[in-house]
C-alpha cells in the first residue's frame, strides 16, 4: 500500500471517528510517530486526534505509558504483552475513546532468537473494553517498508474498533418439523396380512 492509499485510509478513519464522535491516541515505538503523522497530515484531524506517544526506549514506555518493568523483563519490548500494555496505557493517560500501539523490529539490526527483523506487535484498545492484538512478520523487506506497512496495519485496527462491536451471531433455529419427535406408525402391511390369514369374519348369531 503506497502513500496515497495510506492517506485515503487515514481520511476514512478520521471521517468515521468524526461521525461517531471518537477520539484517538497513538503509542509508537518502531514507527517513531508515523501513525500520528499520517493522521495529522489530514486537515481537520484535530477534532479526532488527541495526542501521540513516541516511546522508543523501555524507560519511555515505563514513564509515559505505565508499562511495568516486570512485563518488559519477562517478555521483552517486542511482545504481545508490551504492545497491549502500551495501548491500555495510552488509552488511560489520554482519556480517548481509542488507542493503538506498535512495537517491533524494523531492522536492519535488532533481531534476537525467536524475534527476527520484521516482527511487529500491534494492540488496539477501546474505551468500551475491547482490546485486540495482532502479530505481523513482514520479514527483512527493509526498514522503511516495515515501518510503512506497520502504519497501515495500525490504521486498519483503529478502523475496526471505530466501526463498533460486531452484533452477536444469530442462532440458527432448526425447522419445527426437525424438532418434533417422530411417532412410530403401525406397519399397514402387517395389519393387512393378519386380516388375510384370519379368514372371513363369521356373522354373529341372531338373538331370538
Amino acid at each position: 500500500m503506497g502513500g496515497s492509499d495510506t492517506r485515503a485510509l487515514s481520511r476514512s478513519l478520521l471521517d468515521l471517528c468524526r461521525m461517531r464522535k471518537l477520539t484517538i491516541a497513538t503509542a509508537e515505538s518502531c514507527t517513531g510517530g508515523l501513525v500520528a503523522g499520517a493522521l495529522t497530515d489530514i486537515p481537520g484531524s484535530s477534532d479526532v486526534i488527541d495526542r501521540g506517544f513516541v516511546t522508543y526506549s523501555n524507560d519511555a514506555k515505563r514513564a509515559m505509558l505505565g508499562v511495568k518493568a516486570s512485563t518488559l523483563d519477562s517478555f521483552g519490548a517486542v511482545s504481545k504483552e508490551t504492545a497491549t500494555a502500551m495501548a491500555v496505557g495510552a488509552l488511560e493517560r489520554a482519556g480517548t475513546d481509542l488507542a493503538v500501539a506498535i512495537t517491533g523490529i524494523a531492522g536492519p539490526g535488532g533481531a534476537t532468537p525467536g524475534k527476527p527483523v520484521g516482527l511487529v506487535h500491534f494492540a488496539a484498545a477501546a474505551r468500551d473494553g475491547r482490546l485486540t492484538h495482532r502479530e505481523c512478520r513482514f520479514g527483512a523487506i527493509g526498514r522503511n517498508s516495515v515501518r510503512q506497512r506497520s502504519v497501515v496495519e495500525a490504521l486498519r485496527m483503529l478502523m475496526e474498533l471505530a466501526r463498533g462491536p460486531k452484533p452477536p451471531a444469530k442462532v440458527r433455529r432448526e425447522s419445527v418439523s426437525r424438532l418434533r419427535p417422530r411417532t412410530a406408525r403401525a406397519p399397514l402391511r402387517r395389519v393387512a396380512e393378519r386380516r388375510r390369514t384370519a379368514g372371513p369374519l363369521k356373522p354373529s348369531p341372531k338373538k331370538t
